[in-house]
């Protein structure tokens, strides 16, 4: 029996890849850096190329917040963190100095990992709870974190880009600390905080759809 709620979060998820996709590719155009934009878009291409062969169907509120979070690393890309406008005005009218947005792009980047993990671990009946679930996405997002902080210092090693450039530290020396930090609460406020809106948008699923 075809599960039509199944198959109508999947024609959801692919709609919004398609934006995303088409976005991602528009913002290569003026990009401030195009070495640093490739290495900041290519998540968005990289995920919804895996999820979409997969034909996996997220739920639609995961959806909706992996494409927010393709909006950010679209931005973040085209201007480079440490020059996103939007940034630039919240730190302005804050009286800082440091463009903010990429605390902003780690924050969804623990928000959105760990709600795709908890989402799995429980359509994959993986875990008994939800609890269970909600620590295993927070785990994720930390390990993804940690990892992804790595990628980043090799990368602009290897392009030999400053730091600055690349990793938008914009001379904090604990940049890297802080953005574990702001991941880690985007993780729980994911997670935990949006625990309600999650659920209800797996309730749409029937019981035995596990795809």
């Amino acid at each position: 029996m075809v599960d039509l709620n199944l198959q109508s979060a999947r024609r959801r998820f692919r709609r919004l890849a398609v934006v995303a996709v088409a976005l991602g590719l528009l913002s290569a155009v003026g990009a401030r850096d195009l070495a640093v934009w490739g290495l900041e878009a290519s998540p968005v291409f990289l995920v919804t190329g895996v999820v979409w062969a997969c034909g996996w169907a997220p739920s639609v509120f995961l959806s909706r917040w992996m494409f927010v979070h393709a909006l950010v690393l679209i931005v973040g890309a085209h201007y480079t963190y440490a020059h996103v406008p939007a940034g630039q005005w919240v730190a302005d009218w804050l009286g800082q100095t440091r463009n903010p947005y990429d605390r902003l792009g780690h924050f969804i980047q623990g928000l959105v990992p760990a709600l795709i993990m908890k989402e799995w671990l429980l359509r994959r009946r993986v875990v008994a709870t939800a609890v269970a679930a909600a620590f295993g996405g927070l785990i994720f997002a930390g390990a993804f974190t940690a990892a992804y902080e790595v990628f980043e210092w090799a990368a602009a090693v290897a392009l030999e880009q400053s730091a600055d450039v690349f990793l938008a530290t914009q001379g904090f020396v604990w940049d890297t600390q802080a953005d574990m930090l702001c991941a880690f609460l985007g993780a729980a406020v994911g997670v935990f905080g949006l625990a309600s809106f999650h659920r209800r948008s797996l309730g749409e699923f029937a019981p035995d759809s596990l795809a």
